[in-house]
C-alpha cells in the first residue's frame, strides 16, 4: 500500500507546488516587467514562495493520493482478496491513518519555521522591488497601556524619529477613576521611556480640570514601545504562533478587540489536522460505488473536504464575531470531521 502511495502523493505535491508558483508569477508578471524586475530576483521571490505552496499543497496531494491508490486497489479487485483473507479497511489503511497524523504534526512545525519565515521575505522582497513599501507611521492614535490605567491619544507618529506629536496621557488609578492628564506638544522615544516636551498637567477638582505642578514621578510611567504606535496591524496567520501569541496579548493589554485574532492563532494549531481529515475521508468514502470508482471516489471527497473548509469559514466568522469561543470557533470542524469519518469508516464496504 504505502508502495503504491508515495509515488502518487509526491508527483501530485510537485504538479500542486508547480501549479501555485506559475499562478502567483504570472499574476505578477506584467508588474515585474514595467518596474524592470531583473529574472534573478523574480526567482528568489519565488524561492521564498515554495514553502507556502507546499504547505498549501500537501492536505491535496494527500486527499488526492489516498482516494487514487484505494480506487485502484478496488477497480482491479485487489482490496478483495485482503477483505477475504480477514483484514479490514481499517486494519490495512492503519499504516496511512499514522502517516496522516505524523504529516500533521510535520505540517505545524514547518508552518512555524520555514513557511512563515520565508513567506514574509517573499512578502517584502516584492513589496520592495514593486515598490509597494509600507510606511509605519500612523495617525489618530487611542492606546491603552497597563490594563487601562494609562491611555496614549496622539494626533500622529513619526515613525523615523519614533516621536508622537499632539499628545494626551491620560493616568486612572485601580478603580478607573481620572487621577491625572497630561498634554505635550510631542513626545520621543529615548531611554526606554517617552520624553514629553513642554508638559503640563491638569486633575480634577471641585471647579472641574484645572492645571497642576507636574508630578515627575507620573513621567516615568510612559514606557510603552514605540512598536505600539506603528501602522502595524499584524496578520496572526502571517506569523509564528509564538508572535501571535505576544500580539494578542498587547491587544489584550491595550484593551482592544482580540476574538478574531485569538480564533486565527487557535486555528494554527487544529488546521494542520486537515491533513488527517482529508485521509480518513476519503478511506471512508472509498468503493461507494462499483463504477468509475476513482472519478466518484475523487468526487466524494473533494465535497467533503469542501464542506470542511465551508464549515471551518462558518465557525470563524462566528468566533470573530464572539458569538463561539474563539477555541470552539478553531476546533469544532475537526472534531465534527474525525466524528463524520469515523462513521463513514464503519459503514465502508470491508
Amino acid at each position: 500500500m504505502l508502495r503504491s502511495f508515495f509515488p502518487i502523493f509526491l508527483g501530485a505535491l510537485l504538479f500542486f507546488v508547480l501549479v501555485l508558483c506559475l499562478t502567483d508569477l504570472f499574476m505578477n508578471l506584467w508588474n515585474y516587467i514595467s518596474k524592470g524586475v531583473p529574472s534573478k530576483e523574480v526567482g528568489l521571490i519565488l524561492l521564498y514562495y515554495v514553502p507556502k505552496t507546499v504547505w498549501y499543497s500537501i492536505p491535496i496531494a494527500m486527499l488526492f493520493a489516498t482516494a487514487y491508490m484505494l480506487s485502484d486497489f478496488y477497480a482491479r479487485n485487489e482490496l478483495l482478496a485482503i477483505f477475504a483473507s480477514g483484514i479490514s479497511l481499517f486494519r490495512f489503511t492503519v499504516p496511512l491513518l499514522f502517516i496522516a497524523v505524523g504529516m500533521s504534526f510535520v505540517m505545524f512545525f514547518f508552518e512555524d519555521f520555514v513557511v512563515v519565515p520565508t513567506y514574509t521575505k517573499k512578502v517584502h522582497m516584492q513589496d520592495s522591488v514593486l515598490q509597494k513599501e509600507k510606511s509605519l507611521n500612523n495617525d489618530r492614535i487611542v492606546i491603552m497601556s497597563d490594563e487601562g490605567k494609562i491611555i496614549y491619544k496622539a494626533d500622529f507618529y513619526d515613525d523615523s524619529v519614533k516621536r508622537l506629536y499632539t499628545v494626551y496621557f491620560i493616568i486612572r488609578d485601580d478603580e478607573k477613576n481620572l487621577r491625572a492628564l497630561i498634554y505635550s506638544d510631542n513626545a520621543s522615544w529615548s531611554d526606554d521611556k517617552w520624553k514629553l516636551s513642554n508638559p503640563v498637567e491638569y486633575k480634577k477638582s471641585e471647579e472641574g480640570i484645572v492645571m497642576v505642578e507636574l508630578e515627575n514621578e507620573l513621567l516615568d510611567l510612559f514606557v510603552e514601545p514605540p512598536e505600539t504606535f506603528r501602522n502595524n496591524t499584524i496578520s496572526v496567520e502571517e506569523v509564528n504562533t509564538k508572535q501571535a501569541r505576544e500580539y494578542i496579548e498587547h491587544l489584550e493589554k491595550a484593551g482592544l478587540p482580540s476574538a478574531e485574532e485569538k480564533s486565527v492563532y487557535y486555528k494554527k494549531f487544529s488546521f494542520p489536522f486537515v491533513v488527517f481529515i482529508v485521509v480518513f475521508l476519503a478511506i471512508g468514502l472509498s468503493g461507494k460505488t462499483r463504477k468509475n470508482v476513482l472519478i466518484v471516489s475523487l468526487a466524494l471527497s473533494i465535497t467533503a473536504v469542501v464542506l470542511f473548509y465551508v464549515t471551518q469559514m462558518i465557525t470563524m466568522l462566528m468566533a470573530k464575531f464572539q458569538t463561539i469561543p474563539p477555541l470552539f470557533g478553531a476546533w469544532f470542524p475537526v472534531m465534527l470531521f474525525i466524528i463524520i469519518s469515523s462513521i463513514l469508516l464503519k459503514y465502508a464496504k470491508t
